[in-house]
């Protein structure tokens, strides 16, 4: 039976209680310094909404960690600081680039280097199949490919209402859970991956269609750096095939990015180059409505995620979908909530 610790079920209800009273914050401050998203041909939104919904995500994130010092939660460890401090430093590159629209090349130099301070301090995928041991070289590589491919995963699909937000809070719930299934626990990847869902909760909130909120380049890096080093500390150890379970976890976000990024390579265009042919921008052509897009793509992150339960043979399988059947009721029970506004 999965049992959860108290800072898990703790973190996840902190973050979401601070995030529902920062967004709205975030929301007035973006209106007065003209900090919004402006529609344009690629964007299907038709009215300026801010797009720092990544500092609300960010700092709901940072702010629980804060209040679990004081209730002596807190796991200290490197391994920690590294993500901690890796996913404050894509946050500032996102918001950054949010505001100023950085080179896309420089935003790519600074994300490798950022999975390189995680590599540093102990973030790293050091085992693939039938090879037990990587050398370190392999190693560097296979985790800053990892870091910066998921980082930028969560970037693409954020482009539907409410889709980047469902699909990592789905995302970190089932890390969260596997994580604390594994033999033994891992309860700091588990504890990220609550508070980091908490926290995602409480911006869905505002960022349903019709949405009042973007999380911007700021939050979807923010988030896929999360999903990225969580896999790779709290994931890949679970199972003798346990370089499978992110990839099927993360199946939505990592077939969108390769798609695209093969697509536009075939066309001789940049990867980096952005475009309106994302999954979710075909869903919409061939005649589903935004929430409906929503619902479809978030349905197969739950799939995927309870598919992902069966490689891990510590996880009850039914425990798996219970939970899993509560997140698809959670998310469709405050989706249809806010279309009636």
């Amino acid at each position: 039976m999965i049992k959860l610790s108290d800072a898990h079920i703790l973190g996840a209800i902190i973050s979401y209680i601070i995030g529902v009273f920062i967004v709205p914050l975030v929301i007035e401050y973006s209106k007065r310094n003209g900090l919004i998203d402006v529609p344009n041909e690629r964007k299907i939104h038709t009215k300026p909404i801010s797009r720092l919904g990544g500092v609300a995500i960010w700092a709901s994130t940072m702010l629980t960690f804060l209040v679990l010092v004081f209730l002596s939660y807190y796991p200290y460890g490197s391994l920690l600081s590294g993500i901690l401090i890796g996913g404050t430093l894509m946050f500032l590159l996102g918001l950054i680039d949010d505001v100023y629209n950085l080179n896309a090349k420089f935003k790519l130099f600074i994300q490798i280097a950022i999975a390189t301070l995680v590599f540093l301090l102990g973030g790293r995928i050091d085992s693939v199949p039938f090879l037990t041991h990587l050398n370190l070289f392999v190693s560097y590589i296979l985790t800053v490919l990892w870091i910066v491919g998921i980082s930028n995963a969560v970037n693409f699909i954020d482009g539907v209402d409410g889709l980047a937000g469902s699909v990592v809070t789905v995302n970190s719930i089932t890390l969260g859970l596997i994580a604390v299934a594994m033999y033994p626990p891992n309860t700091m990847s588990a504890l990220i991956a609550f508070i980091l869902a908490g926290s995602m909760l409480a911006f869905l909130t505002y960022n349903f269609n019709p949405a009042k909120i973007f999380m911007g380049d700021s939050g979807a890096l923010f988030a896929g750096f999360l999903l990225a080093t969580l896999s790779i500390t709290g994931v890949m150890k679970a199972a003798a095939l346990a370089i499978i379970i992110p990839f099927v976890v993360l199946a939505v976000p990592i077939m969108d990015v390769t798609f695209s990024t093969i697509r536009r390579i075939l066309k001789g265009k940049s990867p980096f180059v952005a475009d309106a042919e994302h999954i979710h921008h075909k869903l919409l052509k061939a005649g589903f409505s935004q929430n409906m897009t929503v619902a479809i793509l978030t349905s197969l992150a739950i799939v995927a995620g309870a598919v992902a339960s069966v490689f891990v043979g510590s996880i009850k399988h039914y425990v798996m979908y219970i939970f899993v059947l509560l997140i698809i009721m959670f998310v469709i029970s405050l989706f249809s909530l806010l279309r009636k506004k």
